[in-house]
């Protein structure tokens, strides 16, 4: 049996800050929360740092390199919200028995227009042909076969291509409500890409359990926040992402934070400090976050780290980038720090992680410093934790 305490710690259990200084795990499960260890097992001194349960990234597209990546600044689980099926099933495997790479759950191929986004950014990369549905009526097989692939929930693009300075044919609105409504009837979650205001509004009527982006070409509507609110949707804020496209310099310079550079190879280091630059408005955003939170619109922590060539975005190191931008679009730390840990499992799910409770998993990244009150802290990474096994050391 491995047995392990950490000791002389402030403890983030997701939500608040404990009463409780000892964090005791045996075999990968947290076991007890309190003030004392049990006799005869190893201790971990924290250094009077802070214990937080492992960071979820809620949007990436992901790969063996990218969750290798991601774990080595706390962040366990990866949502994957959109791949090919040949490529995540091995991954998938893998994860269950190799402790150097984050968690993950996808969605598997995503619902898109067959000649639509993301199609106009895959030339070249020997896709197979993209299953999809063309009216309501193909939408229950559309379903059946992400389940039969493995996915975890559902996902569907409303992406007209104005993001990306072009014009795409785009879901019919109706095949849309049929996906979320034959998703609904396997008990499982969809949810919708939407880079715009008018693609909100597509998933909300369609009755989504999400979005996976919070738009930026205006500030969000009292009509939209009411009926978010009303319906129990959540948003994945990737504010990461729409700040490369506002040319806004947060990737390089968080690629030049020295906490940061050691722990990514070159080519990432490089792509964290290129930007996408494609005219976003990030204090559309940023006031669209103060609105929501203040609404009751759950929001969840996401970045939209891809494989390389996701310009000025990187797995892991963005997700702390997204805390920030949180915090600026008027979260307190503790706030933004439940959005990448439990806010996130609870809506996906995900009972656990993002916790630090007796029974949840040993997801866990261990800091010097209070992120509690200074969200930077995040990055001064002492050790960090997969189902029980340190990295670095197991």
């Amino acid at each position: 049996m491995s047995r392990f305490a950490v000791t002389n710690t402030r403890i983030f259990t997701g939500t608040r800050v404990a009463d409780a200084s000892v964090v005791v795990v045996e075999d990968g499960t947290i076991t007890a929360v309190g003030h004392r260890v049990p006799e005869g097992v190893e201790t971990i001194d924290g250094g009077g740092g802070t214990l937080l349960p492992g960071l979820i990234d809620a949007h990436t597209h992901t790969d063996e390199d990218g969750l290798r990546t991601a774990l080595r600044f706390g962040v366990t689980t990866e949502l994957d919200m959109m791949s090919v099926p040949a490529e995540m099933d091995p991954l998938r495997k893998k994860v269950r028995t190799e402790f150097d790479l984050a968690d993950v759950r996808t969605a598997s191929w995503g619902l898109a227009h067959p000649d639509g986004h993301p199609h106009q950014l895959r030339e070249g990369l020997g896709d197979p042909v993209w299953p999809t549905a063309t009216v309501p009526a193909e939408a229950p097989a559309f379903v059946e076969g992400r389940l039969a692939e493995g996915a975890d929930y559902i996902k569907i693009m409303v992406e007209d291509g104005a993001a990306f300075g072009t014009s795409l044919p785009v879901v019919p609105r109706e095949v849309v409500a049929a996906v979320v409504e034959a998703a609904h009837e396997r008990g499982v979650m969809a949810v919708v890409h939407t880079f715009s205001a008018a693609a909100t509004r597509v998933a909300v009527e369609a009755g989504a359990d999400g979005v996976t982006h919070l738009h930026y070409d205006e500030v969000i509507s009292d009509e939209l926040l009411n009926r978010m609110r009303d319906q129990g949707m959540f948003v994945i804020t990737t504010l990461s992402i729409t700040a490369s496209n506002a040319s806004d310099g947060a990737g390089p310079r968080l690629g030049a934070d020295p906490r940061v550079a050691p722990r990514l190879d070159e080519a990432w280091r490089e792509n964290l400090g290129r930007e996408f630059g494609w005219g976003a408005d990030l204090s559309k955003a940023l006031r669209s976050v103060g609105l929501l939170h203040e609404t009751g619109v759950d929001l969840l922590a996401g970045t939209d780290a891809a494989h390389l060539g996701a310009l000025g975005v990187a797995h892991g190191a963005s997700l702390h980038d997204e805390l920030r931008l949180l915090e600026a679009g008027g979260l307190t730390p503790l706030e933004a720090l439940t959005a990448a840990t439990r806010t996130t499992a609870d809506r996906f799910g995900l009972t656990d992680r993002g916790r630090i409770e007796p029974g949840a998993t040993a997801d866990l990244l261990l800091v010097h410093g209070d992120p509690t009150t200074r969200l930077s802290a995040t990055l001064d990474t002492r050790a960090v934790w997969r189902r029980g096994h340190r990295l670095g050391r197991d």
